[in-house]
């Protein structure tokens, strides 16, 4: 039997904008604690894991993170280090050898083209390997005090549940949602969807019955739009 396909929710940005006005204090007073779960200490260790977390989980992206920044201190460290052995020590986060490609060559621009440092801006951070606009908007938002929105799959899922946009693809949704909800509050919003994500709207079923924004959602309790 072919499987359903899942209802999609028309989406008008106004609706969508006034929808943010009124789960915003909510999530804010629900996830006082929200904030980036991955653990650094400066841009260039924020960088290196947010990488390491590509199809990773930030519980395990933690654990490998923790030595190898006891082993890895500058990017001097990453970029004269033998590439094997980096793969090596990353190992468990999945995907290590394109991961440690991507690291090396980062720390190696970062030092021929950024005076050794993390660059703190979209455009520059995009000319790094293995840097995307999600990576980007992490290190923009949590290691130099730019908002940027980031679109993890749980930001993907809740945006598209609680009708803010239409758009699965990461870019697309980033754009969206930078019309819709306040500049100043970009990164915010986006770790306060990842804890109620990852606490209660949770992919398989989501807990409409103990959720504190579901009066304010277009899927609550409505499976055909999960």
């Amino acid at each position: 039997m072919a499987k359903k396909s899942k209802v999609k929710l028309k989406v008008d940005k106004a609706e969508a904008a006034e929808r943010v006005s009124k789960i915003w204090p909510v999530l804010n007073k629900t996830y006082p604690e929200a904030k980036i779960a991955l653990k650094f200490g400066n841009s260039l260790e924020l960088l290196i894991a947010t990488i390491l977390s590509a199809q990773c989980t930030d519980v395990r992206v933690n654990i490998v993170a923790k030595e190898v920044f006891r082993k890895y201190k500058s990017v001097q460290d990453w970029a004269a280090a033998d590439l094997e052995e980096i793969e090596s020590d990353i190992k468990s986060t999945g995907f290590y050898r394109n991961k440690a490609l991507n690291i090396q060559g980062a720390c190696m621009k970062i030092i021929g083209e950024y005076g050794g440092e993390v660059p703190g801006t979209m455009e520059e951070l995009l000319t790094l390997p293995g840097v995307g606009r999600k990576t980007a908007n992490v290190v923009l938002g949590n290691a130099f005090g730019v908002p940027g929105v980031v679109c993890d799959t749980h930001v993907i899922r809740l945006s598209r549940r609680l009708g803010l946009s239409e758009n699965g693809d990461p870019v697309k949704l980033e754009f969206d949602l930078a019309e819709i909800v306040p500049k100043k509050n970009w990164t915010l919003f986006s770790d306060l969807l990842m804890f109620h994500g990852r606490n209660i709207c949770k992919a398989r079923k989501p807990g409409c019955e103990s959720c504190p924004i579901s009066r304010f959602c277009p899927s609550a309790n409505n499976p055909a739009l999960w």
